[in-house]
């Protein structure tokens, strides 16, 4: 069950960024899979169409897919180009409507996003808790 080309797929890069572009596209794409607006089937645009978009080198757009396949994310087929993978949606939604109710319940508070980054980028590289 092969769909069009997602043509409408929104991504952009932030050159001013410390994040690579490589992952920066990456990002965008789970978070896209992760909202449900790409779903198992949906065809990635081609690299070199994609990277002429954004101003990038195909190179650059071909990481960023490398590194979605590697996660199970995509597959590459030779006819139907890059797509979305069964099964790469299920785990992803539980995790963005996580997300989505700690991003509502923090904004409440006043917290810029900014600082909610902050916030969860130190708990990433916070020890877990011992039991």
């Amino acid at each position: 069950m092969d769909h069009a080309v997602t043509s409408d797929l929104q991504i952009a890069i932030d050159l001013d960024s410390g994040v690579p572009p490589y992952e920066q596209i990456r990002a965008q794409i789970m978070g896209h899979v992760s909202a449900e607006s790409l779903k198992a089937g949906d065809r990635l645009p081609p690299i070199r169409a994609l990277a002429t978009d954004l101003g990038l080198a195909a190179g650059t757009v071909a990481r960023a897919y490398r590194e979605l396949e590697l996660a199970g994310v995509v597959t590459t087929r030779r006819r139907a180009g890059t797509v979305i993978a069964d099964g790469a949606v299920a785990a992803d939604v539980l995790v963005q409507q996580a997300a989505r109710a700690f991003v509502d319940q923090v904004r409440a508070t006043g917290l810029s996003d900014d600082s909610i980054l902050d916030a969860v980028r130190g708990a990433l590289l916070s020890p877990p808790p011992t039991a």
